[in-house]
């Protein structure tokens, strides 16, 4: 054998300072594992460079004969973090090694709610993966909390709602420790979460609970409705309008409300919906003195802006703060359609200067805009 000839040296680290039996672990090869074992001078404990060592390589492979080996050995930390702060638990519950996860779990040295570096315990990585079976096995656990935050002040259920994990998310609002609506560092809660990735399931879920706010805005001031209408998530944003706590006119702070965000993303449906409510002000100015009428005329939205100009309320001349008309603006965009439903209008000016002294064919000429050009002569 290579072993026993002179100058092989069998716990040699590479330059990544993963030795042999680390790669074998690593690779699940159990046989190589068990010959290196047999050996004095192999140390079944060695971290590489990243303090990563063989148990936490085999358990995050999943191989669950490898891991008992391991932990027959005296000499193994079955607890051991890397550099990252992450233990072989950490590893196998991240990547769903199920199996793996309970035979650690049978080692009293083994802490089930140690977070990583960033704060991130193995029930977290579980219910942000999806992988039910751990999430029920770590929350059979006592020393397990289910609502421990990370270090973005993200609790597991924050994680399983943005993700879609609707049995976990199930789960964790069965456990009376954990807070349904706890906010982020941004603010943003499980609801928010759920409301981003259009999880309609879980939103449902969230509204069940009397405690959890639908019209709670983050650090930004957006609400989770501002963010579905932007998202065009049309079922949660009929949801959301259905609470009597959902204001559907809410400003963010820079000013702009749900309609601004549906007119700015071509959202027909969603604008059709928030027009239908009183209490909405089709023509409200963000910050940048920007209406939803700008906002649809910059990005093209020739049938949000037919829809809007309906409405009496809505001023297709009002600038911008800049002094930048909305004709200017589709003009200088190339937006022919839009330019040719606003020169309809008797109250737009087709030559009216901006701050600057730039006229609608200016910003047409300068574009290349040549249909355009031919509109405004």
């Amino acid at each position: 054998m290579l072993l026993e000839q002179s100058g092989v040296y069998p716990d040699e680290p590479d330059n990544s300072g993963q030795t042999p039996l680390s790669h074998a672990a690593q690779a699940g090869h159990e046989g190589v594992v068990k010959i290196l074992l047999e050996l004095a001078n192999v140390s079944p404990d060695k971290p590489g460079k990243f303090r990563q060592t063989p148990l936490s390589y085999a358990a995050e492979g999943g191989y669950e004969g490898i891991v008992k080996m391991l932990l027959e050995r005296k000499e193994v930390s079955p607890d051991r973090p890397d550099n990252h702060g992450r233990t072989p638990l950490w590893h196998a519950a991240s990547w769903g090694r199920e199996a793996v996860v309970g035979v650690l779990l049978g080692r009293e040295e083994v802490s089930p709610d140690k977070p990583d570096n960033d704060g991130r315990t193995p029930l977290l990585q579980a219910a942000a993966c999806g992988y039910e079976g751990i999430v029920k096995i770590l929350l059979g656990r006592g020393e397990v909390s289910p609502d421990k935050l990370d270090n973005d002040g993200r609790t597991p259920l924050s994680h399983a709602a943005d993700r879609g994990r609707d049995g976990i998310v199930k789960m964790l609002l069965g456990r009376e420790e954990v807070s349904p609506d706890k906010p982020d560092n941004d603010g943003q809660t499980p609801l928010w979460h759920g409301v981003r990735w259009g999880r309609e399931a879980i939103v449902k879920m969230l509204l069940g609970r009397e405690e959890v706010s639908p019209d709670k805005p983050n650090n930004d001031g957006r609400t989770p409705l501002s963010q579905a209408a932007a998202c065009g998530y049309e079922e949660i944003v009929k949801i959301l309008l259905e609470r009597e706590e959902v204001s559907p006119d809410k400003p963010e702070k820079d000013g702009r409300t749900p309609l601004s965000h549906a007119a700015d993303r071509g959202r027909d449906g969603i604008v059709k919906m928030l027009l239908g409510r009183e209490e909405v002000s089709p023509d409200k100015p963000d910050n940048d003195g920007q209406t939803p009428l700008w906002h649809a005329a910059s990005w093209g939205g020739g049938k949000i802006v037919k829809m809007l100009l309906k409405r009496e309320e809505v001023n297709p001349s009002k600038p911008n703060n800049d002094g930048r008309t909305l004709l200017s603006q589709a003009a200088a965009c190339g937006y022919e359609g839009i330019v040719k439903i606003l020169l309809e209008r008797e109250e737009v000016s087709p030559d009216k200067p901006e701050k600057d002294g730039r006229t609608p064919l200016s910003y047409a000429a300068s574009g290349g805009h040549g249909g355009i050009v031919g509109i405004l002569l």
